[in-house]
C-alpha cells in the first residue's frame, strides 16, 4: 500500500499508477461484483400450490422435478389440497416421501372420517352395526349432520405426519417458511395462515363445504381457502419470493355437458370468481404450471398415480424455464423418521359443562407421566370421538419440560337426541324395520337412554340406559322383549314330546321378556367385564296339537358376569383381530310353571382370529362351547343350533348345514371355518365350514372328544351396503337329505 502511494505522488511514474490502479480494481471491485452477480443467480425461489381436491396430486408430480433438478425452494404456500402437499413439503418432507406417503393413505377411510372398530366401545359398536340412518333430532325437527365429516381421521393423519415439527408454532420457522389460507365463512373473509397449530391449519385451509366441518380457529369459524383464495401467489412475494413457481389444479369453466354430479356442480361455483381472478395471478407468476388433468375430479383419490405422473409431465414442459434455477451441488435432504415414542408429562383439558375430566381420560386410556406411541394417542382420540358427544376435537403437544404437555379442546355436542333407522330380513324373525330414538345427557352428564322399536312379522323392542364412566364403574339398565314364530325340528325336552305325538316338527311361538341392571369397568385397557342381576320371562305354546299347547310360562331370576374383548375391524366381513366373550350364569329362583325347576348354571365361552393373506383372502377361524352345571338344568334355557343370519340371544347359535331351531341340548361344543374371498371391493364369496357335538351332560360323557356328530357346509356371496350385509348362503350338512338357501338383507337387530 505504501508503494501504492508513493506511485501516485511520483508525477513522472505515469505507468506504476496504471499498474496499481488495476490491481486495486480488481482486488476491491470485483467481489463487490461478484456479490452484485451471485444475488442474481441465485433469487429466493417461492413456490404456490393451488387448490383442487384429488387433483392436488398432481403438485406432488412437480416437485419431484424439482427436487430432482436440485432446485432449493425458499418459501411455499397454498390452499386446501395445495397446503396439504405445501405444509408438509415446508416440514422438511421430499417429493418423494410425500408421494410414498399418499400411497399408503385410505382415501376412502378419509373422507368418511372412518374410526377403527377396535377403539369404540361395545355399545358404540352396535349403534354402527343396528342402525342404517342416523340423524340429529331437535325441537321435533329432523336435522342433518353438518358436513359427512368431521375431518378427525384426517387431523389425526397430519398430527402425525407433522410431529418433527410439532414444536414450531411460527410457520416462518419451519425448514421452509410456508403460509396458507382459510375462509372465514361468518364474515366472508380470507384468513391468512402462518403461525398455530400446523395440523389445525391445514385442516382448516382444506375443510371442503358439506365434505368436511368448519374448523375454528381463534374464535373464527375457518373453511376451505379455496372459495376467497385459491392460489395466494400474493403472500409467498410478500414473504420474499423472487421468482414464482406456481402450481394450477383448477378447474377452467365447465360445460352443461360436463356438469353430472353434485360436486362438479359445487367446484364450478367456487371456480367462478377465481377464475377472473387468475388472470392477475398468472402474471405475476414466473413459471406457471397447468397439469392437464382435465380427465378427473376433486375426489379422484383412486387415480392418484396418473394425477402424479400428470404433474410430472406438466413439469418437464418447463424444463428450460425451471434449469435456469437448477443447483447441481444442492440436493433436498429426505426427512428422518423420528421415534414414534411420546412422553406425557401433562395432559390439559378445556372446561366442560357435561362430561368430568375422569371420563375424557378414560376414553384417552392412558395416564400421564408415562410414554405412549403416536398409534395408543390416535387410539385414545378415537375412543373420544366414537362417543359422538363433541362436535369438534382438537389436540396439540406442547413443549413441557423437554417433555409434552397434550393440550386438548373438546367442543360439546349440542344435539343430545337422535332418530335412527335400519332394514333387516332374515329366514327367523322374517322382515323388520327398526326406528330408534337415542336421548343423551338425560339424567346425568356420561348418560344415554336408547330405545329400538322393531316393526314387522314379529314386534320386539330394546330398551338401554346406560351411564358411562370409561375406566372407573359404568352402570346400566337393560329390557328386551324378542319373539318369532317357526316350525322347528326340536321338541326342547330331548325328543320326548315328538315320540308321544308322533310327529317331526312343532310350529312354535316363542316369546321372551327380560329384564337387567349391570356393573361394568374396563380391565387392562382393553377388556369388558361385568356382572348383574335378570328377570327374565319365557313363554312357548304350539298350535300344531288341535288345541293351544303351552309349554312354558315361567319366570326366571339370575345373576351373571361377563368378560369380553373384540378387535375385529368388522363384525360381518373381517379381514383382522380377534374376540373372546365369557359368560357365567347362575338362575337361583323360577315361578316353575314346568314344575321341573332346580337350581342350576350354565357356562359358555367363545373365541375367534381372523387373518388375511394376499391382500383379498380372509380365513376366520372360531370356537365356542357351553354346558350346563348344578341341578338338572331346564331344558328351554338349552343350546339351540341353526340357521344363519339372525341375532342370537339367550343360548341361540347359528349352524350352518342345519334349518333354524334345530338342535337342542345342555351341552355343546363348535368349530367353524370361513374363507372369504373379497374378489372386487365390498364383495365376498365365501366358503364356511362348522362341526360340533351337542348332547346333555357331554362334557361329563367325554363325548365332547369324539369326532364330530353334527357338521354343515355353506357357499355364499355378501355384498357390504349402507344398510347392512346382503347376504345369499346355500347351506348343507352331510346328515340331512336335502340343504337350505338362505337370505340376509341388513345390519342384524
Amino acid at each position: 500500500m505504501k508503494a501504492f502511494i508513493q506511485a501516485i505522488s511520483h508525477k513522472t511514474n505515469i505507468s506504476y499508477f496504471f499498474k496499481y490502479r488495476l490491481w486495486f480494481v480488481f482486488f476491491f471491485l470485483i467481489p463487490f461484483q461478484l456479490v452484485s452477480q451471485n444475488t442474481i443467480q441465485k433469487p429466493k425461489i417461492g413456490v404456490v400450490l393451488s387448490g383442487g381436491g384429488a387433483k392436488g396430486f398432481a403438485h406432488i408430480g412437480v416437485l419431484k422435478v424439482i427436487d430432482s433438478l436440485g432446485i432449493k425452494v425458499d418459501y411455499i404456500g397454498g390452499t386446501s389440497m395445495g397446503s396439504v402437499v405445501g405444509g408438509l413439503y415446508a416440514s422438511g418432507y421430499t417429493a418423494k416421501q410425500i408421494d410414498s406417503l399418499f400411497h399408503e393413505i385410505n382415501f376412502t377411510e378419509l373422507l368418511q372420517d372412518y374410526i377403527p372398530r377396535k377403539s369404540k366401545s361395545f355399545y358404540e359398536k352396535r349403534n354402527d352395526e343396528v342402525y342404517a340412518i342416523t340423524l340429529p333430532f331437535k325441537k321435533f325437527n329432523l336435522g342433518l349432520p353438518l358436513a359427512l365429516s368431521k375431518g378427525m381421521y384426517n387431523y389425526n393423519l397430519l398430527t402425525r405426519l407433522l410431529h418433527p415439527v410439532h414444536h414450531t408454532t411460527n410457520f416462518k420457522e419451519l425448514p421452509i417458511p410456508f403460509v396458507c389460507v382459510a375462509t372465514d365463512i361468518e364474515k366472508g373473509k380470507e384468513i391468512v395462515l402462518d403461525k398455530g397449530c400446523l395440523p389445525q391449519a391445514i385442516l382448516a385451509s382444506s375443510a371442503f363445504p358439506s365434505l368436511f366441518s368448519p374448523v375454528e380457529i381463534d374464535g373464527k369459524m375457518l373453511i376451505d381457502g379455496g372459495v376467497l383464495n385459491n392460489y395466494p401467489v400474493e403472500l409467498v412475494k410478500q414473504m420474499g419470493a423472487d421468482i414464482i413457481i406456481g402450481v394450477d389444479v383448477q378447474d377452467n369453466l365447465k360445460d352443461r355437458n360436463e356438469l353430472k354430479d353434485a360436486t362438479r356442480i359445487l367446484v364450478q361455483i367456487s371456480n367462478l370468481q377465481m377464475i377472473e381472478s387468475m388472470k392477475n395471478k398468472i402474471k405475476q407468476t414466473d413459471i406457471y404450471i397447468k397439469p392437464d388433468i382435465s380427465a378427473y375430479n376433486v375426489v379422484s383419490f383412486d387415480d392418484g398415480a396418473k394425477i402424479i405422473q400428470a404433474g410430472e409431465l406438466a413439469a418437464l414442459q418447463h424444463i428450460q424455464q425451471l434449469n435456469i434455477y437448477s443447483n447441481i451441488n444442492y440436493k433436498k435432504t429426505p426427512l428422518k423418521k423420528e421415534s414414534d415414542s411420546i412422553w406425557i408429562n401433562k395432559v390439559s383439558i378445556n372446561e366442560l359443562r357435561n362430561y368430568t375430566r375422569a371420563y375424557v381420560m378414560g376414553k384417552l386410556g392412558f395416564k400421564t407421566k408415562n410414554k405412549i406411541s403416536y398409534t395408543q394417542l390416535v387410539d385414545g382420540i378415537n375412543k373420544l370421538n366414537a362417543t359422538q358427544n363433541f362436535r369438534s376435537i382438537y389436540y396439540q403437544l406442547n413443549d413441557n419440560n423437554n417433555n409434552d404437555e397434550l393440550s386438548i379442546t373438546l367442543q360439546e355436542s349440542k344435539i343430545r337426541t337422535f332418530l335412527k333407522f335400519g332394514l333387516h330380513y332374515d329366514g327367523l324373525y322374517k322382515s323388520g324395520i327398526l326406528t330408534n330414538i337415542t336421548q343423551k345427557r338425560s339424567l346425568f352428564r356420561n348418560d344415554v337412554i336408547s330405545l329400538d322399536v322393531i316393526l314387522g312379522d314379529n314386534f320386539r323392542y330394546n330398551l338401554d340406559y346406560y351411564i358411562d364412566n370409561g375406566f372407573y364403574f359404568s352402570f346400566g339398565v337393560k329390557s328386551r322383549f324378542n319373539q318369532f314364530n317357526r316350525n322347528v325340528a326340536t321338541d326342547f325336552n330331548n325328543g320326548s314330546t315328538f315320540s308321544q305325538l308322533g310327529i317331526n316338527t312343532l310350529n312354535i311361538d316363542f316369546q321372551d321378556f327380560t329384564n337387567q341392571t349391570y356393573v361394568q369397568t374396563i380391565f387392562a385397557q382393553k377388556f369388558l367385564i361385568g356382572a348383574g342381576l335378570e328377570w327374565k320371562h319365557i313363554k312357548l305354546k304350539s298350535n300344531t296339537l288341535q288345541s293351544s299347547a303351552l309349554f312354558e310360562n315361567s319366570d326366571y331370576g339370575s345373576v351373571f358376569g361377563y368378560l369380553k374383548y373384540d378387535s375385529f375391524d368388522n363384525k360381518y366381513f373381517p379381514k383382522k383381530g380377534w374376540y373372546l366373550n365369557g359368560d357365567l350364569q347362575s338362575y337361583l329362583y323360577s315361578t316353575n310353571y314346568t314344575e321341573k325347576f332346580n337350581r342350576f348354571s350354565i357356562a359358555k365361552a367363545e373365541t375367534g382370529i381372523t387373518r388375511t393373506f394376499f391382500k383379498k383372502i380372509n380365513l376366520k377361524f372360531q370356537t365356542e362351547a357351553g354346558l350346563a352345571f348344578g341341578e338338572s338344568s331346564v331344558h328351554f334355557m338349552d343350546f339351540i343350533l341353526g340357521g344363519y343370519g339372525y341375532m342370537p340371544i339367550n343360548n341361540f347359535k347359528h349352524f350352518y348345514g342345519y334349518d333354524f331351531v334345530s338342535i337342542a341340548s345342555d351341552s355343546y361344543i363348535k368349530t367353524a371355518l370361513t374363507f372369504d374371498f373379497e374378489f372386487y371391493k365390498k364383495n365376498h364369496i365365501n366358503f364356511s365350514a362348522n362341526f360340533a357335538n351337542a348332547e346333555n351332560g357331554l362334557f361329563q360323557t367325554g363325548n365332547w372328544l369324539s369326532i364330530p356328530k353334527y357338521s354343515g357346509y355353506a357357499f355364499g356371496y355378501g355384498l357390504e351396503t349402507f344398510i347392512g350385509p346382503l347376504e345369499i348362503k346355500y347351506s348343507w350338512s352331510p346328515e340331512l337329505p336335502k340343504g337350505y338357501t338362505w337370505f340376509g338383507v341388513g345390519f342384524w337387530f
